[in-house]
């Protein structure tokens, strides 16, 4: 800080003064917002990997049950790996349309969007249902409960993506894109990208080597 001297006193700048006030208050609400919203993820990626290594030590612990390779459908896979894959690009589409205020390319975004995650939880669902059909539900071995935990648990984030995915939209369309739902609008965006990063690890760890095995 400069200092003035007159008459044997000194003083303070005042615009130093000012700057100094302005660099101690608080932080703006969107680096508040962005910092709690990754402890957050972070979090959740904690979690899962807790999931994940569950499932890597009682993947052989059948009960002379069926192993991943004589259960696992890969056209479902297929078909569940492509649609969030897409829907993670028409989620960035929306996002950028959203900081433009492009009601259109938000509002296409974030339905094609919430169509893929439909899409995906209803063939995840129907791949429980059949298993379970099959007596191959999460009580028959320590390996099916570690497959219904893990997959299960990120099909209850998807479900929780779409609901929160339905919400921005109805509070765009309430109230417009006002700072505070851009903010969120950041935040949901961060949270479908970290599940499709975590989707991935679960078909390379889960299906892939499981149906190679």
């Amino acid at each position: 800080m400069s200092m003035t001297a007159t008459a044997g006193h000194t003083h303070a700048d005042p615009h130093q003064i000012g700057r100094v006030v302005e660099h101690t208050g608080p932080a703006p609400k969107r680096i508040v917002t962005a910092y709690g919203f990754w402890i957050f993820l972070i979090s959740d990626i904690v979690m899962f990997s807790c999931f994940f290594a569950a499932y890597a030590v009682l993947v052989d612990q059948t009960a002379g049950g069926p192993k991943g390779s004589e259960i696992f459908d890969q056209r479902n896979v297929a078909i569940e790996t492509v649609c969030l894959l897409l829907s993670s690009f028409t989620c960035g589409m929306a996002s950028i349309a959203a900081d433009e205020h492009n009601r259109f390319w938000f509002y296409l975004g974030m339905a094609v969007t919430c169509v893929l995650g439909l899409i995906f939880l209803a063939v995840e669902f129907r791949e429980f249902a059949d298993l379970v059909a099959r007596g191959y539900g999460p009580s028959r071995s320590a390996f099916l409960t570690s497959f219904f935990s893990l997959v299960g648990c990120h099909g209850l984030h998807v479900s929780a993506g779409v609901l929160w995915l339905l919400t921005m939209m109805a509070q765009v369309f309430a109230k417009g894109f006002r700072a505070d739902i851009l903010r969120r609008m950041r935040c949901f965006a961060l949270f479908w990208h970290a599940l499709d990063i975590i989707w991935v690890g679960v078909f390379s760890v889960v299906y892939l080597l499981g149906s190679g095995a």
